[in-house]
């Protein structure tokens, strides 16, 4: 997999680094079966997350990761190489969620960030809104999940 770095690291990452139409890669992730279990097990115990044999029979044909696993797999990437370290500001939340693909045990995750919009805000002047479109690819080049996050950004210091 080739990766985009960001073009600027993570402690120097302000609301204006964040460029429109900027594309970045980045991961990857190994999904373990084991992984897949517990987290099925905890937050969404439906056979075909937890009993690799009923998973056999199932329309999936195998274990397959929760959605959810898939989404808390894309949160741990977008952390570690996405967003600021100085100056994010949490997320008003997330449009258009959608898993294209299951994931399986041994898939491996990546990450290919596009920067959609970058709006100053006009009541908080310190900070701004940034909409990114994440696609979480597979080893293969298969997106197996996509998202529009939100993302608030402080604003460079004067």
């Amino acid at each position: 997999m080739s990766s985009t770095p960001f073009p600027v690291s993570a402690d120097q990452r302000y609301f204006e680094s964040y460029e429109v139409g900027g594309v970045v890669r980045f991961g990857s992730v190994e999904v373990t079966q084991e992984e897949i279990i517990a987290f099925g097990t905890r937050f969404d115990p439906q056979s075909f997350h937890v009993d690799p044999e009923a998973a056999r029979q199932s329309p999936f044909g195998g274990l397959i990761a929760s959605g959810w696993h898939t989404a808390g797999l894309m949160m741990r990437l977008l952390t570690d190489h996405y967003l600021s370290s100085v100056a994010a500001m949490g997320s008003p939340g997330i449009d258009e969620l959608r898993w294209l693909a299951p994931v399986r045990p041994g898939d491996r995750l990546s990450l290919r960030v596009t920067v959609r919009e970058a709006v100053p805000s006009r009541s908080k002047p310190d900070r701004g809104l940034i909409r990114s479109f994440i696609e979480v690819l597979n080893q293969n080049e298969v997106v197996v999940m996509t998202l529009v996050a939100m993302l608030l950004v402080g604003r460079r210091p004067a």
